[in-house]
C-alpha cells in the first residue's frame, strides 16, 4: 500500500462540466473525480456540494444523496462538509482487473426525482508485487543441445498497470544461460532461457539459477524464482501441436466436468523422449479454480460453473512436454456465451406514498430503476404497469423510469391504488420479477354537503311544548376527516319583527330543530326557514335546504257571543218586544 504522501500526491479533482437538472432534467455534463485506491476509508475525492452548486446545509433539506447500481457502495457523502469521501479501501484490481482504466459510476439523487451522473476514477497505486504462478520451474535442456537454443520459462504476472506493472526479468550470473524477454501482442513480457555454452552432463547434471521479476514503481516492487536446469541424454524432438490455437464455444450454463476441447501433441521419438504430458501456462490462479487439464489426455473441463456475467471470455496456454522435457506450446480460447438466466431486477429509489387528489396529470410519484445481469437480448428489459390504471410510464436517464399521474384522480371513487411494476427482459423464454408499490390518495375538500331533498316541509299542532325536538335534517359529505365533518346553522330571517332564531333553533352538529316559543296557531300559521350545512375544509364549502313549518289548528279557544252585549252592572239582560209583534220579528 502506498503512503499517504504518496496517495496525496495522486489526488487530483477534474470537474468536466455541470448543468443542474431542469424540469426536463436536461443537462449536458457529468462530474469527473480520481483518487488513488488503497486509501483510508473517509479520504476526500471531491466536494459535491460546491460541484452541484449548493451550500453544504442544504443537502439535507434537497435530499441529496448516492443512488447505487447494484453493487457496493464504495463512496459517501459527508453531510457536513458536502464532500464525497471513500466509504472504504478501494482495491483497484479487485475492481477492474488490470483495464487501462478504473472507472466507478453512480448518480446523485436531488430533490428526489433529479439525477446527476458521477464517474470516480480509481488511480493505480504500486500495491502488488509480480509473482510467479510457482516459486520453482524445471527445465530439462539434453547434452547436445548447440548454443543458441532457447527455452521458454514461466512469466510473471502483476495486476497493477502502467508503470507499476510487470518491467523487467533478471538472470542470476552463470557461465552458461543469458536471458532473452520476447514482448507479446498483448503486452506481456516473457523471459526465455538461452543456452550460451555446451552442456555436459557428466560435468554437471543439475545448474540452480535464480530469475527475478522487477516492476517499475517508486519503489519497485520484485519477486524471485528458482529455476533447476537438468541435463539429460539426447532428445531430438519436442512434441507438436495439432493445431497452434485451440478455440470453443461454449453456453454459460455447461455442466460441471463437461469436457470443452481436447488438445493434442504428437513426438516421434520412441519410448519416454516420446512420452507427452500436458499442463498449463499462462494461467492466473483464479482460471485454475475454473479449468482442469488432464495431463495424459490433454481433456480441458469444467471443476465449476461457468458465469457469463462474472466473466465472457478465456485466454490460456497449454504446453506439451516430453519424458526428457522438450516442450511446446499452444494456445486455448475459450468464449463462454450468454444464456438468460437472470430475471430483471428493479429498485425503487424514491417514492410518494401517498398524493392529494388534485394532483396535476404528469405529476412524478416514484422512481425507479432497472437492471439485468444478462447482456444482449437477454439484458434488454422492458417494464409495465396495469393499463386500467391513472398512471404511465416514463423513461429517465440510463435505466431509470418515472411513474406519473396520468388522469385528474378521486379520492371519493378509489382512495388507494395497489401498482404493480412487471419487469420483463427479451430473453427466450424471457423471464421476469414484479415489485409493487401501495400509493394513498389524499383527500382535498372537493365536496359540499349534500341534502337529500332540496326542501322539506314539517306539521307541528299549535301549543307544542318549548325546548321540543321537531324536525331533523341530515347532510352527507364524501369527503373524508375535517372535510367531512358538517355543521348545521339557521338563516337570519325575521317573522313579525323578530329574528326567527328566538322560535327555532337548531343543533350545530347533529341537525336536530327545537321549538323555542309555544307556537299560536292563531297568531300565524307557518315559518319558512333555510338550513345551511358547512364543512370544515380550508375553505369551507356548504348547501342550504328550504324548511317550511305549518301550524296546525287546535280546539282551543270558546265560542264568545257578541251581540247583545251582557250587562255591566251585573244584572240579566232584558229585551223587550212589543205586544203587537207578528212572526217574524227580529
Amino acid at each position: 500500500m502506498a503512503a499517504p504522501q504518496r496517495g496525496r500526491d495522486y489526488r487530483r479533482f477534474i470537474l468536466l462540466s455541470v448543468l443542474l437538472g431542469t424540469q426536463r432534467e436536461a443537462w449536458a455534463g457529468h462530474l469527473l473525480y480520481s483518487v488513488p485506491e488503497e486509501t483510508d476509508k473517509g479520504s476526500f475525492v471531491g466536494n459535491i456540494a460546491k460541484d452541484l452548486g449548493l451550500e453544504p446545509g442544504e443537502l439535507a433539506e434537497r435530499g441529496v444523496r448516492i443512488v447505487s447500481r447494484g453493487r457496493t457502495q464504495l463512496f459517501a457523502l459527508n453531510p457536513r462538509s458536502g464532500s464525497l469521501v471513500t466509504a472504504d479501501r478501494i482495491d483497484r484490481e479487485e475492481l477492474c482487473a488490470q483495464s487501462a482504466r478504473c472507472l466507478v459510476n453512480f448518480n446523485i439523487l436531488m430533490d428526489k426525482m433529479n439525477l446527476y451522473p458521477v464517474e470516480v476514477e480509481i488511480l493505480d497505486v504500486n500495491d502488488n508485487a509480480p509473482r510467479f504462478l510457482t516459486e520453482e520451474m524445471t527445465v530439462k535442456i539434453t547434452e547436445n543441445t548447440a548454443p543458441g537454443v532457447r527455452f521458454p520459462l514461466n512469466e510473471a504476472r502483476d495486476p497493477d498497470v502502467g508503470t507499476n506493472s510487470l518491467q523487467s526479468y533478471e538472470l542470476s550470473p552463470n557461465h552458461h544461460f543469458s536471458l532473452v524477454v520476447q514482448n507479446g501482442d498483448d503486452g506481456a513480457k516473457y523471459p526465455e532461457l538461452v543456452l550460451e555454452r555446451v552442456l555436459d552432463r557428466e560435468e554437471e547434471a543439475v545448474h540452480h539459477l535464480l530469475l527475478t521479476a522487477s516492476d517499475g514503481g517508486h519503489p519497485p516492487r520484485s519477486q524471485t524464482a528458482r529455476i533447476q536446469v537438468t541435463v539429460v541424454d539426447v532428445n531430438d524432438h519436442a512434441p507438436v501441436f495439432s493445431l497452434p490455437q485451440y478455440q470453443v464455444t461454449v453456453p454459460e450454463n455447461v455442466p460441471v466436468g463437461a469436457r470443452l476441447l481436447t488438445v493434442h501433441a504428437v513426438d516421434l521419438d520412441e519410448g519416454v523422449n516420446g512420452e507427452v504430458t500436458y499442463s498449463f501456462r499462462k494461467i492466473t490462479q483464479k482460471i485454475l479454480q475454473i479449468f482442469r487439464l488432464n495431463s495424459h489426455t490433454g481433456e480441458l473441463s469444467t471443476l465449476e460453473g461457468l458465469d457469463y456475467e462474472e466473466s465472457s471470455y478465456y485466454e490460456m496456454e497449454v504446453q506439451a512436454q516430453d519424458g526428457p522435457g522438450s516442450m511446446t506450446r499452444a494456445k486455448v480460447i475459450i468464449t463462454v456465451l450468454d444464456v438468460n438466466d437472470n430475471a430483471p431486477e428493479v429498485t425503487v429509489t424514491s417514492v410518494s406514498n401517498s398524493i392529494p387528489e388534485d394532483t396535476p396529470p404528469g405529476t412524478v410519484v416514484a422512481l425507479f430503476y432497472l437492471q439485468d445481469r444478462d447482456s444482449g437480448k437477454n439484458g434488454e428489459v422492458t417494464c409495465t404497469i396495469s393499463e386500467n390504471l391513472p398512471f404511465k410510464l416514463e423513461r429517465s436517464i440510463d435505466n431509470y423510469y418515472k411513474l406519473m399521474t396520468a388522469k385528474n384522480l378521486d379520492r371519493e371513487k378509489c382512495s388507494v391504488y395497489n401498482i404493480t411494476l412487471k419487469a420483463t427482459d427479451g430473453g427466450t423464454p424471457p423471464l421476469s420479477s414484479e415489485t409493487h408499490i401501495s400509493m394513498n390518495v389524499a383527500d382535498t375538500n372537493d365536496n359540499p354537503p349534500a341534502f337529500p331533498q332540496s326542501s322539506y316541509s314539517v306539521y307541528i299542532p299549535e301549543n307544542n311544548p318549548r325546548g321540543a325536538s321537531i324536525f331533523s335534517v341530515t347532510a352527507h359529505d364524501p369527503d373524508s376527516r375535517e372535510n367531512a365533518r358538517v355543521t348545521y346553522s339557521l338563516s337570519e330571517d325575521t317573522l313579525q319583527g323578530a329574528s326567527l332564531s328566538s322560535y327555532v333553533s337548531v343543533n350545530s352538529d347533529t341537525g336536530i330543530l327545537y321549538a323555542l316559543h309555544s307556537f299560536d296557531y292563531e297568531q300565524f300559521r307557518d315559518l319558512q326557514l333555510r338550513v345551511t350545512a358547512h364543512d370544515s375544509g380550508d375553505p369551507p364549502l356548504s348547501s342550504n335546504v328550504s324548511l317550511s313549518i305549518f301550524i296546525l289548528d287546535q280546539n282551543d279557544n270558546t265560542p264568545e257571543i257578541l251581540y247583545p252585549a251582557p250587562p255591566t252592572d251585573g244584572s240579566t239582560g232584558v229585551e223587550l218586544a212589543p205586544r203587537s209583534a207578528e212572526p217574524g220579528y227580529l
